[in-house]
């Protein structure tokens, strides 16, 4: 399918997985419109400066400026930590549905989350199932659901505590059992999925991205490997479920008198604890379209990002011919 000339517009452009997808869209040929509520700062999308739209997703009028012309939407926006379940459901719900609506002839790209399959675990994830029911009622075959697993990589700040506790620390907490498996995706392994998908003809229904392995890892391989990349040895100390349960009641409560809002909640606590985050064939896994990065990888990259913005500290001098491994409890 040729681009030339093809608009799309973009939600959400200004976040970890926005500001890679806009420069990648614009790459393959796409003329990028974006939507952003406030104006973004010098330098978020490198040396690409698409078509700016002011406004946010309850601004219909926004929305329409947004998607006049263009060809396809991709719905990128969405929210990730809330103290109430109602503001999860009015983004992630309502939002989808608003622009849904509007979606051009060649329809939308919804990218929403693997928690989708699970709407029982928390506010957040029965939001991001309600905002795919609500597209799909819109849209019908117009529609092109996303489900990523776990991202990770450069400007992400929610997987930075991992690395920061695996620097810092020389015991880690090993969540679920031996079986618990957890599928991660590389941004740029996310962001050449929706890529793909755009300039795509007949695009599927649902599509999951299964990062270099759709099976997922065990905790203890996840950690060990990021313990490894910012060169530590750690310890790995099982952690009943129960204290990591209470570990995001104590988190909720502590934001809450803090006046802010915590992404560690008894909601994520129980995703984490969740045993089977692996994709399969009926998650809509399409594992031959799109280029994977191996874990260790990733992580190596993804670390050398932060410590290059001062996100993380310089790794420690090891004794010459050494070489810090994790090790297993």
């Amino acid at each position: 399918m040729t681009l030339a000339g093809r608009r799309v517009a973009v939600t959400g452009a200004t976040g970890f997985l926005g500001t890679r997808l806009v420069p990648a869209l614009a790459r393959a040929g796409w003329r990028v419109r974006v939507l952003a509520r406030r104006a973004p700062a010098p330098g978020t999308w490198g040396e690409i400066e698409p078509d700016l739209v002011s406004g946010d997703l309850a601004d219909s009028e926004a929305l329409e400026r947004l998607l006049a012309g263009t060809d396809l939407v991709i719905h990128v926006a969405g929210l990730i930590k809330s103290r109430a379940r109602s503001a999860f459901f009015a983004v992630n719900e309502v939002g989808a549905r608003q622009v849904a609506r509007l979606a051009p002839r060649d329809g939308m790209i919804l990218v929403s989350s693997l928690a989708a399959r699970e709407p029982l675990l928390s506010d957040y994830a029965a939001s991001k199932r309600a905002g795919e029911d609500a597209a799909r009622a819109a849209l019908g075959e117009r529609l092109t659901i996303v489900r990523p697993p776990a991202i990770y990589g450069p400007g992400d700040r929610e997987t930075l505590a991992m690395f920061q506790l695996a620097a810092a620390s020389p015991i880690l907490p090993l969540f679920g059992g031996p079986c618990a498996r957890l599928t991660l995706a590389h941004v740029d392994e996310v962001v050449g999925a929706i890529v793909n998908l755009a300039g795509r003809a007949g695009r599927p229904a649902l599509v999951s991205v299964p990062g270099a392995r759709a099976e997922g890892y065990g905790w203890a391989e996840i950690l060990n490997t990021a313990a490894n990349a910012v060169g530590r040895r750690v310890r790995l100390v099982p952690t009943p479920s129960a204290l990591v349960m209470a570990a995001g009641a104590a988190s909720e409560a502590l934001a809450a008198l803090s006046g802010r809002t915590a992404i560690f909640t008894r909601g994520k606590a129980r995703e984490i604890l969740h045993p089977d985050w692996s994709i399969t064939p009926a998650d809509g896994l399409d594992a031959g379209a799109f280029a994977s990065i191996a874990l260790d990888e990733g992580f190596a990259q993804t670390i050398a990002w932060y410590r290059e913005k001062g996100w993380l500290p310089n790794s420690r001098t090891s004794a010459p011919g050494s070489r810090l491994a994790a090790t297993r409890p």
